[in-house]
């Protein structure tokens, strides 16, 4: 027997001003598959949404209710009648999509969404009934069956010819509720994979972070991987396999690519106590996309730069120079994928400084001067990279990968991390700034007084300068140097 299935007093009082509304013009209004599906399986989401269809006219209902409800209003397809309203209920942001009929029934409706526990609808108005609405549930395409099994099935066999999207959805749902895929659905996700490069880069990121955001996007982006489509998403990951990489590497560069992915969800988990790393991971960086995300993302690009920069010298090969390579080939990418700005910039210095921290583990112990200019050159994402870092070492396991290499490395990150987080907690501010060195020296404004500042800077930080008038001495011999 099921559980009692009803809507919570909070959620009730949230959706009975639009079925007032609703009810004053005379249109009947279905709640569609999201929060259904989540309520059934009692997932909880910080920010909830609601996805209505009604006959017609979708549009013009979702302009009027975004007055009288005074929400904020945006069109996400003209052509299919789709509309969104979201609006702060508390201290939660509600997303309200309202959508025209796909197709002349409500039954041809339910038929034309993607996956069968995607179909359950409800009359908004049993909401309101009081009553268990297991019996008021719509479930024509056994959603709730396939919610029991977690299984993710197509509602219908032209699904993803219909939106091509529907592929990374599939996979997204899989990563994000831990239910298996349908063996028709993944044979008809490899057939058709290459329509994926019809869809809107704007869509494909936003699917693909899903999966990343994910406790565990491994096992979705190596099922991805197996029927190529990471490839239709990342074209540059065709160069990446085959690849071998050496006596210090066990896999090809892509096979380690996804082993480094592997190494830094797990490092994640063993990290999850440290509140100084979960809250730096928890940071959103643009829209909702958050750090740890973008730092997978990082893993899957880290290495890139490798096909091209590849080079045979004496029977061996090398790579130098790939991550100057890789930071060329992420930019690109990033932008492809219509990244922020603040996001490209933190993915470029990622893939650019990732192999800075094995550098300083070649030495026992790192001068002062080599680990400032790690964190000043590495700034906001010195953290990100020193986890990166030790995701990329554990995913390396050639036989000339010793453990002791493996001790030393694994030393150096965690004080460089202790350093990081002591450094935050107290800020040391410069000794002179750019109007004393013009004042003192006689000198105009120009760019010479940025590279003395740097200078400046990094003697203090080393402990070479300790006042006022030591800066000032220092900066009188850097002035003919500079």
């Amino acid at each position: 027997m099921s559980p009692t299935f009803k809507f919570s007093k909070t959620f009730q009082n949230s959706l009975k001003p639009i079925f007032n509304f609703a009810k004053s013009k005379r249109v009947k209004l279905y709640l569609v598959g999201g929060i259904l599906r989540d309520l059934l399986i009692k997932r909880v989401r910080e920010n909830p949404d609601f996805d209505f269809c009604l006959k017609k006219g979708a549009l013009n209902f979702g302009r009027s209710l975004a007055v009288n409800i005074k929400a904020a209003y945006v069109v996400l397809d003209a052509a299919h009648g789709a509309c969104r309203l979201v609006k702060r209920i508390g201290n939660r942001v509600y997303t309200f999509d309202f959508t025209d009929f796909r197709g002349l029934t409500f039954e041809e409706d339910l038929l034309h969404r993607d996956f069968t526990i995607n179909s359950i609808a409800l009359e908004l108005s049993k909401v309101f009934s009081g009553g268990d609405l297991n019996a008021e549930l719509i479930d024509l395409h056994s959603g709730r069956e396939d919610l029991k099994h977690k299984i993710i099935r197509l509602t219908h066999k032209r699904s993803f010819a219909q939106d091509p999207l529907r592929i990374l959805r599939a996979f997204s749902f899989s990563s994000v509720l831990g239910f298996k895929l349908d063996s028709y659905l993944v044979k008809s996700a490899k057939t058709q994979a290459k329509k994926l490069k019809q869809v809107s880069a704007e869509r494909v990121r936003d699917e693909l972070f899903k999966i990343l955001d994910a406790k565990l996007a491994y096992p979705a982006i190596a099922a991805l991987d197996k029927i190529k489509i990471m490839e239709v998403i990342f074209p540059e990951i065709r160069k990446m396999r085959g690849i071998g990489q050496g006596p210090y590497h066990h896999l090809d560069v892509w096979q380690h690519t996804l082993e480094t992915l592997k190494q830094l969800e797990l490092l994640s988990i063993e990290l999850k106590n440290n509140a100084g790393v979960q809250a730096y991971l928890r940071q959103v960086v643009s829209g909702n996309r958050k750090k740890l995300a973008l730092l997978k993302l990082a893993a899957i690009l880290h290495d890139v730069g490798k096909p091209k920069a590849m080079r045979r010298e004496k029977k061996k090969i090398i790579f130098h120079g790939h991550e100057r390579v890789g930071l060329g080939l992420t930019r690109l990418i990033a932008r492809r994928l219509k990244l922020s700005n603040e996001e490209c910039a933190s993915l470029e210095r990622i893939v650019l400084w990732h192999l800075r921290p094995g550098y300083l583990a070649d030495s026992s112990a790192p001068t002062p001067r080599a680990k400032f200019r790690y964190f000043r050159d590495t700034g906001a994402d010195a953290l990100a990279v020193l986890i990166l870092s030790l995701a990329d070492q554990r995913a390396t396991k050639g036989p000339l990968t010793t453990a002791l290499s493996r001790r030393r490395h694994e030393k150096i990150v965690a004080g460089l991390m202790k350093e990081l987080f002591g450094k935050k907690d107290k800020k040391t501010a410069p000794l002179i700034n750019g109007h004393d060195l013009m004042g003192r020296f006689h000198l105009p404004p120009s760019p010479l007084i940025g590279k003395i500042l740097k200078e400046l800077e990094e003697l203090q930080a080393i402990g070479k300068l300790r006042s006022k008038a030591e800066a000032f001495k220092a900066a009188s011999k850097l002035i003919p140097k500079l």
